[in-house]
């Protein structure tokens, strides 16, 4: 039995249509090839009984490995590993050949893959159901960015917004719908897995709010290299500030670090964070300027995960775990600097459960 496309991007055969791509699979920019090869895409079989999706992100193949759980037919595969920065990331020769073999491809949308578009829209050109994650986080209103028909505008939109769990559990049901009317002989499961995962996120949820409003709301500052951290802020009472623009395409000057210094220094914020997909270039300048200028701060005591989640296996290599942590990096950092924090316990029945690396940062 097939069960068709899940979500925007199944790449059905594209005969003869030209793709740029990046030397590796899950490669950073910085690792991109210079060459731009040419692929052309073979025909398949995709009549074989199973169905085969594939997740742009760590973040969509983590919810897809969740949704079909308890299934049979099914394969998941993703093409972004950790620490690849999406802003940036071009499609391989074998991450073409993948699509090109899967009955569905998953991915975030609202620019974040931002070098997909040509692929997308062959494919769309095609014929190819497609579904992008961010559509029911928009149709709900809780997308940050254009709210007037002028600004609607290519770009303007945050794609981040996975960063609020309440964000993330409408992505989930919505997917889950969609999978069951795709197969429906399974729509049962993805139901109960849907629901099962949306009580994990409220449970995430309650107990990172509890942890990030314990810090007085003066100086509930984030500041990051780039603006990918709008949805955690406002999820939470923070209020964000960052170098760079909601791409990681966007470049920072002399006049945006120096901004970032007087910032820091008139609201005597104790902390600086870095974050995973970005090198600390930046942020490292920054905490620099400010001791020239007589001010003190620190970095984090951890990186932040941003558009990317940790690596296969670890805490941080799921949603709930990339949360989490840098739910504790915030607090242990501010906590670092003196400011009085409180950590929450654990929930109960909250999985994973965080390491003793995580609980216990070392300097």
């Amino acid at each position: 039995m097939k069960r068709l496309i899940l979500v925007l991007g199944a790449v059905l055969l594209v005969s003869g249509f030209a793709f740029a791509g990046a030397a590796g699979e899950a490669s950073s920019a910085g690792d991109s090839a210079a060459s731009e090869p040419s692929i052309e895409l073979d025909d398949v079989n995709r009549d074989d009984g199973v169905l085969r999706i594939v997740g742009t992100t760590t973040q969509a193949f983590d919810m897809l490995e969740i949704l079909v759980e308890g299934t049979t037919g099914v394969e998941v595969s993703n093409l972004m590993g950790a620490g690849v920065d999406p802003h940036l990331y071009q499609p391989t020769e074998q991450d073409i050949d993948v699509m090109n073999r899967a009955d569905a491809v998953v991915y975030n949308g609202l620019n974040l893959e931002g070098q997909y578009d040509a692929v997308f829209e062959a494919l769309r050109e095609q014929g190819v159901t497609v579904y992008g994650m961010f559509e029911p986080v928009k149709n709900a209103g809780f997308i940050i960015g254009a709210f007037e028909l002028e600004e609607e505008v290519e770009g303007a939109d945050d794609p981040h917004f996975w960063f609020d769990p309440r964000n993330w559990g409408i992505t989930v049901e919505d997917t889950a719908r969609l999978l069951g009317e795709l197969d429906p002989a399974q729509a049962s499961v993805y139901a109960a897995n849907a629901e099962a995962y949306v009580e994990q996120l409220d449970l995430l949820y309650d107990w990172a709010d509890r942890g990030m409003r314990s810090i007085p709301g003066r100086q509930r500052y984030l500041v990051t290299s780039h603006d990918a951290f709008q949805y955690f802020g406002a999820a939470f009472g923070w209020r964000m500030t960052a170098i760079q623009g909601i791409s990681t395409e966007d470049e920072a000057g002399v006049g945006d670090v120096q901004e970032t210094v007087d910032f820091v220094i008139s609201n005597e914020i104790p902390v600086l964070f870095v974050e995973s997909t970005i090198p600390p270039d930046t942020i490292q300048a920054v905490i620099e300027a400010i001791e020239a200028d007589g001010g003190a701060a620190r970095i984090g005591v951890r990186e932040l995960y941003s558009d990317a989640m940790g690596s296969a296996g670890t805490f941080g290599g799921t949603y709930v775990g990339m949360i989490a942590e840098n739910v504790y990096t915030v607090l242990q950092s501010y906590q670092a600097a003196g400011v009085d924090v409180e950590i929450p316990e654990w929930p109960a029945g909250l999985e994973p459960a965080p390491p003793a690396s995580v609980l216990n940062p070392t300097e």
